[in-house]
């Protein structure tokens, strides 16, 4: 699969997907199938998207005819499910600009530099682009990737450490769980007694503090502690209005992430409560001839916010697309079992039945 392009040329392309994540992973496949090949841009610097950035080992359930997989599986396995079709991927990059051509292409240019001209756009950008909500302490970003953490990419780091974990929802519970009996004590500090998380995991988390094998604080972080330029305690100050000082290597905080439209809000679409809307479920084309929304990003009447639906979607907004890039071209519906076009688009053999 293609790396990073990083070329100051301008790269012509049928597609351009804007959006690493499942359901933009699948608009590769379905526009594959047309044999129409993409570029996929994405903000973060993997594939994956929300469902590898959030819950990577978290599973999933609703994904047909898989039982059970994590974000990260689903991500593997889709993109073994595109390799035929070579996409090149261009990542670490937001786009910044999307204009009409008068050829009735569009103009895409990203943040590092990168311009294409396109036919067609497909917007699988979930919510946005994700920016963690920050603890609102002043001064403390000074240990931000170091002793202050909005996410974990290497749990091994936080074991037989002192850990203070910030939040009352799932991630915040689940990091907190999980850290129990490796990380030499946690302490989860929530703002109020109710939690955001499933109820199994709130039970678990107030066994163990029954258990005293981790401890719960209910109140909110007002200040910290240094010392010799290391983040040595937390203050924190409680319902009471007592401040109380909490020694700690790591912090860790899950607040949840604040979506954004970003630049997309710019770009002419119509857009209703932070999502594009789409003018019919046949096509899952925007206002703006040429650009498709698929995913969480979009809405209509009926929208479920589903991973499955996505890849509905995907596909849909494939043949809405293909009369963009092939004009003269009457596009017939085929099937992945029994059209020899498609095994040879996905460079596998036309079985032979008795």
């Amino acid at each position: 699969m293609n790396s990073t392009v990083t070329t100051p040329d301008v790269i012509e392309a049928d597609a351009v997907i804007i959006g690493a994540g499942p359901v933009g992973l699948f608009q590769v496949f379905e526009l594959g199938l047309l044999e129409i090949k993409a570029h996929v841009i994405d903000s973060l610097g993997a594939v994956g998207g929300q469902c590898v950035e959030l819950y990577p080992d978290k599973p999933i359930y609703d994904i047909p005819a898989v039982p059970s997989c994590t974000g990260q599986e689903l991500t593997d396995n889709l993109l073994k499910q595109i390799e035929p079709f070579d996409p090149t991927f261009h990542l670490g990059q937001e786009v910044t600009k999307v204009e009409r051509r008068a050829d009735g292409r569009f103009d895409v240019e990203t943040s590092i530099g990168t311009r294409f001209i396109t036919k067609t756009i497909f917007i699988a950008a979930g919510v946005g682009s994700f920016q963690a909500r920050t603890i609102k302490v002043d001064g403390i970003e000074e240990f931000e990737g170091s002793q202050l953490h909005y996410k974990v990419k290497d749990p091994a780091i936080f074991e037989g450490k002192n850990l203070v974990i910030c939040g009352g929802g799932d991630s915040a519970l689940d990091w907190a769980l999980n850290f129990v009996g490796k990380a030499e004590s946690v302490v989860l500090l929530h703002r109020r007694e109710e939690f955001r998380a499933a109820p199994a995991s709130v039970a678990k988390m107030k066994a163990l503090c029954d258990e005293y094998e981790m401890q719960l604080i209910i109140g909110q972080a007002t200040g910290f502690e240094a010392k010799d330029g290391k983040l040595s305690e937390l203050k924190v100050t409680g319902a009471d209005g007592v401040t109380r000082r909490v020694p700690l290597d790591m912090l860790l905080v899950f607040f949840g992430l604040s979506p954004k439209l970003g630049p997309i809000a710019e770009w002419g679409l119509d857009i209703e409560r932070r999502q594009l809307k789409v003018m019919n479920t046949e096509k899952f084309e925007t206002n703006v001839p040429g650009i498709f929304a698929v995913g969480d990003i979009n809405t209509y009447p009926g929208k479920k916010k589903l991973i499955l639906s996505g890849f509905h979607e995907a596909a849909l907004a494939a043949f809405g697309a293909a009369p963009y890039i092939f004009p003269d071209k009457k596009i017939h519906m085929q099937y992945t079992t029994t059209s020899p076009k498609l095994h040879k688009v996905l460079g596998v053999e036309t079985p032979v039945f008795d």
